[in-house]
Formats: structure tokens, sequence, C-alpha cells
């Protein structure tokens, strides 16, 4: 796939993932001036925001490393006012999907890890 960054094709893999384990994606790329969401999908209990990350097969770091407190803070921030906008009865959670590629092939798949609950939000009251 000449030409496709590692973290689009770690969406587009994410995102297929999801619905081949029953969630509806519903949203990519959701932006806001406080953050981002890399993807919004939902079952009958929750709506998930949930942050990509890619890495190649021999990178120093996992790839959750790099979802660090602030980018967190951003990701939840950026969930409130899309709840804002969109209200739901739905419990909001925050996963991380974390991808290990070969080296070269943002497509290929070695490893996957689905963070379910990554985190949690605190210091707000309600959504």
């Amino acid at each position: 796939m000449a030409g496709v960054s590692k973290g689009a094709a770690g969406e587009v893999l994410a995102a297929r993932f999801l619905r081949e384990k029953g969630y509806q994606v519903i949203g990519a790329n959701y932006r806001t001036r406080q953050g981002e969401i890399d993807i919004i999908a939902c079952d009958k209990t929750y709506i998930l925001f949930v942050e990509v990350k890619s890495r190649e097969e021999d990178a120093r770091f996992a790839p959750r490393e790099a979802v660090t407190a602030e980018k967190q803070r951003r990701i939840v921030a950026a969930s409130l006012r899309y709840l804002q906008e969109r209200p739901t009865a739905l419990q909001p959670r925050y996963d991380v999907i974390e991808i290990i590629t070969r080296k070269n092939r943002p497509m290929e798949v070695v490893e996957w890890d689905h963070i379910q609950g990554a985190y949690e939000v605190k210091g707000y009251a309600s959504f």
C-alpha cells in the first residue's frame, strides 16, 4: 500500500478489527480544539473512544507508551465535546488498540492488543 502512512494504516486495521469483534464504528478522526479521537465505536453498552497506536516490530517502545497522561486528557476533553453534541445513554469507555506491524509493511500485522478501559476519567462530575 504505497503512500499510506503507518498511522492511517493502523486506523484502518483497528476499525476492521472492531467491526469483526461486533462493534459498530460510528466515527473516525473526530477533531476539536481540545484534541482528536481516532475511532469512535459502540456496542449495546459502551461508546468507545479509541486511540490507535502502531509501531513496527523492531520499535524500542510499545505503542501504548505513546498514550501519555496529556494525550489521555486531550482525548477525554474531545470526547466530552462529542458527547455534548451527540448525547447518548451508552457508558463512555476509553480504549487503546496497539498494533505491531512488519518492518516497512504497515498493513501486515504481527500482533494486536485491544486494551479495553485503558484509562479512566478523573475529575469530571458527569458526561
